[in-house]
């Protein structure tokens, strides 16, 4: 059994306050839970109106597999999010 984490940065440049981006925030990780049945939440800059960090979970049996699930996250907000710019990522496995 594999453990999968992603940790996801993103800058919301078209945000002007907390409601925008807390209304941008839950449109992605809804479609997120639902393109790829993961665990997602806000992890850090709460406070923040155009900054987020976005934690994605999964488990598998195949690391591999789990690999490819979380990259294919990422690259699923850089190309259906345009108003959303991934500044970073970073995948561990456990």
């Amino acid at each position: 059994m594999a453990i999968g984490y992603c940790q996801i940065q993103l800058h919301l440049p078209d945000n002007h306050s907390l409601k925008e981006k807390r209304s941008v925030l839950r449109s992605i990780t809804a479609r997120l839970r639902q393109e790829f049945n993961i665990s997602i939440a806000e992890l850090d800059h709460q406070d923040l109106w155009q900054s987020a960090c976005l934690g994605v979970v999964s488990i598998s049996n195949e690391a591999s597999r789990l690999h490819h699930l979380l990259e294919d996250v990422v690259h699923w907000l850089e190309q259906n999010r345009p108003d959303v710019e991934v500044t970073g990522y970073q995948i561990e496995m456990f």
